[in-house]
């Protein structure tokens, strides 16, 4: 046993989680599972799913659904963007619980990176937990310095945190410490549970900054891959997003570090370390299919209409599923397979999916426009966004929290009228600055359902018209991060040994898989504090 395995223990009892609810032991799972890998396709809709496997019947994703049960109700957690929506998976919450609106948001509490001396210092920090936490962004090992690269990237650590730049991270004014990824999460992972009942966990993911996975402890997953997809891609221009074949490539190496781990190694395919409980990945190939213009010299995302995808998207979603048939080869190679259940599912959907919906709208000058204005109001005072994340959302953390200046900065935004473009770049009228609804000051809070001034809560939040999205340039056809269909409504699949084929319309949520995920291997699914504290129920017929 590792050094690493002989002290988790110690790290979860000094956060409180063992004592908080009994866990059940790994012997007790249900029959044939063992093993549970999860997979999220980003940006996979549910409807993409079904029109795959009704064309594709042969196909790997539709065998998933011949031995599983479908949710085709399935939702993410709003905001529906990357970070919130796989660590809902992971711990069974939503924002509210977990503190995670977004990968890059603001917190009131906190003192800014670098803050050294914090006394008397006034509170406020961002907190961004994206690529820009690398040592070095521009390395697909994200600056840990393997010769070789891309093709020696499984040579990166499993452990991401030394690859993380401590400037960059906000300060605890309490301590006078930056605060890492995992200390900022509020609740216990699926991973900290499995590994205080001793068994194995890996995950892959494209930033270090998914370190925030290994919980509170710091100490959820054993073996955590995390190539850098901003990094400087294959043809030394534009990152791995930029392109899709260069995605694919980069997913590539992802899913050959999960065919290593069924094989029994860590995720570089060099060290024994035993088939892990717990692990997965994610795949973004079919995000920027769906994302870009045109790739290759085809054309990205959907077809007028919405429905049928481009040839790009085409060609990834068949990339996908056939690296989703590796896995359950490899499964079956290993004699595995009866004793594995898959969950498939996506951190979050995209939108539009209708080219011809698509209005895309600068947010940098609205929000420009609305400092202006507020300084112009209040002489002296400085700028009132502090930071703003906007996709097909808009979500603003203020400096000034008070009634007057959140319902200022609504009014504002309802206000503006312009002109932004089209899916062609023509040019293309929005009103309101493309917000259907915004939620200000405490309706912001409620909203999420939190107390009115909460340190992490965003200040506004708009929801958008259908098809909008913020940028300021033309190299992005959609989007996620907001509530509609096109975001939300993602494909949710639990297959395993001795399953019949069904179907589960009812209403169902993302964070339903970390309870489900304790549940199959026998654990507590009352473990997770966000189950807890949510009421999180386990998949309906997931068993």
């Amino acid at each position: 046993m590792s050094r690493n395995r002989i002290r988790i223990p110690a790290a979860l009892a000094a956060l409180g989680l063992l004592a908080a609810v009994p866990v059940a032991s790994a012997s007790d799972g249900y029959p044939g599972t063992r093993h549970v890998l999860l997979i999220s396709v980003d940006g996979l809709h549910q409807a993409d799913l079904a029109t795959y496997a009704t064309q594709h019947p042969r196909s790997a994703m539709a065998g998933l659904l011949t031995r599983g049960t479908a949710y085709s109700g399935a939702r993410t957690p709003v905001p529906s963007d990357s970070f919130p929506g796989l660590i809902g998976q992971l711990t069974g919450g939503d924002p509210a619980a977990t503190g995670i609106y977004y990968d890059a948001t603001y917190n009131h509490r906190l003192l800014p990176a670098g803050t050294t001396s914090c006394a008397g210092k006034t509170p406020g920090a961002q907190v961004d937990l994206t690529e820009d936490l690398d040592r070095d962004q521009s390395r697909l090992d994200a600056g840990q310095g393997l010769s070789g690269l891309p093709g020696s990237v499984l040579g990166m650590t499993g452990d991401p945190r030394p690859l993380l730049n401590p400037a960059g991270l906000p300060v605890d004014p309490r301590t006078c410490r930056p605060v890492q990824p995992h200390e900022y999460l509020k609740v216990n992972t699926v991973f900290e549970v499995a590994r205080q009942a001793g068994l194995r966990t890996a995950w892959s993911d494209k930033h270090p900054a998914y370190e925030i996975l290994n919980g509170p402890s710091g100490a959820g997953v054993q073996d955590l891959f995390t190539p850098e997809i901003a990094s400087t891609g294959p043809a030394g221009t534009g990152d791995w997003t930029t392109d899709n074949a260069a995605t694919r490539q980069y997913d590539g190496y992802k899913a050959q570090a999960v065919l290593n781990e069924i094989d029994g190694f860590d995720h570089s395919g060099t060290r024994r370390a035993g088939v892990p409980a717990v692990f997965g990945l994610n795949f973004q190939s079919v995000s920027t299919a769906q994302k870009l213009p045109k790739s290759g010299g085809q054309t990205g995302g959907y077809l007028p209409g919405g429905t049928e995808p481009g040839p790009v998207l085409t060609s990834a979603l068949d990339f996908v599923d056939g690296r989703i048939g590796a896995f359950v080869a490899e499964l079956r190679r290993r004699h595995l397979d009866r004793e594995t259940t898959i969950i498939l599912s996506a951190k979050h959907g995209q939108s539009p999916t209708d080219p011809g919906a698509l209005t895309r709208i600068d947010d940098g000058k609205l929000l420009a426009g609305l400092n202006a204005a507020w300084q112009a109001r209040h002489p002296g005072a400085g700028e009132l966004v502090a930071q703003s994340t906007d996709d097909d959302a808009m979500l603003l953390w203020l400096t000034d929290r008070s009634p007057a200046a959140t319902n200022f900065a609504k009014q504002y935004l309802l206000a503006q009228n312009g002109t932004g473009t089209d899916s062609s770049g023509a040019p293309k009228a929005f009103t309101n600055s493309g917000l259907k609804t915004v939620y200000a000051g405490a309706d912001a809070a409620r909203y999420f359902g939190v107390r009115p001034g909460d340190d992490r809560v965003p200040d506004l939040f708009g929801i958008t018209q259908y098809g909008v999205v913020y940028t300021g340039g033309t190299k992005k056809i959609a989007e996620h991060g907001g509530v509609a269909a096109d975001d939300r409504a993602v494909p949710l699949v639990v297959s395993g040994p001795d399953r019949e084929a069904r179907t589960v319309a009812a209403p169902v949520a993302t964070t339903q898989i970390a309870p489900t995920i304790l549940r199959l291997l026998g654990l507590d699914p009352q473990a997770l504090q966000a189950v807890r504290e949510e009421g999180t129920q386990v998949l309906p017929d997931s068993h």
